[in-house]
């Protein structure tokens, strides 16, 4: 992935994000196991804690269930404040130091 956002509610290989420069991955860890099968060469794992990223990934469930009837998604909507801590974040490191360059550059705009 080079660029995006992605939400993953099923299961992963293992090697997930190897080579991945760009982006962002949102994956539901309904088992507890997926960080034994990230690729931490180029990446870094978090919570979501943004509310702003915690209202896209809510929206993007939303629109989900909407259009496919998931049943997945319909579980985790009923119960979203329960499911919220299982969903990792995968960033890579070099798109996280560009996001921040970006950001810096915005409120300097502002400033100016």
């Amino acid at each position: 992935m080079t660029g995006g956002r992605v939400i993953i509610l099923g299961g992963t290989g293992r090697n997930f994000a190897a080579g991945m420069s760009g982006g962002i991955a949102y994956v539901f860890d309904m088992h507890q196991d997926f960080h034994s099968k990230i690729n931490m060469e180029l990446v870094e794992v978090s919570g979501v804690e943004d509310p702003s990223e915690i209202a896209f990934l809510r929206g993007m469930i939303e629109d989900h269930h909407h259009y496919t009837g998931s049943e997945l998604a319909a579980r985790i909507l009923l119960e979203f404040n329960r499911a919220l801590p299982r969903f990792v974040k995968v960033l890579p490191t070099d798109y996280k130091r560009v996001l921040g360059e970006r950001a810096k550059k915005a409120e300097e705009a502002k400033k100016a």
